[in-house]
């Protein structure tokens, strides 16, 4: 059973756009405004992953990350491939 209470103060325009949304998914208000705010919060603590790694293994990293890519011959026929509207005339 959900027992934190999260309140806020919206805009009656606001309000309505939030309540025709949920609607249309057929979920009402709290459970649309809570999928959508859990949905952000993933979503920003995505772009703010960290990792860390001790100075040998950092090494390791930025080693990996310097080095000149290998070779990619599927990625070599696609770059290759001229894009329609470099052809199109004019």
């Amino acid at each position: 059973m959900r027992d934190a209470a999260i309140n806020l103060r919206a805009l009656p325009d606001q309000r309505a756009l939030i309540d025709h949304a949920a609607q249309l998914l057929g979920k009402n208000r709290s459970d649309f405004m809570l999928e959508a705010a859990c949905d952000k919060a993933r979503s920003v603590m995505l772009d703010q992953v960290f990792f860390g790694l001790d100075a040998d293994r950092f090494r390791q990293f930025t080693k990996l990350l310097d080095a000149p890519p290998k070779p990619n011959p599927g990625l070599d026929r696609l770059m290759a491939v001229k894009a329609p509207w470099t052809n199109a005339k004019a």
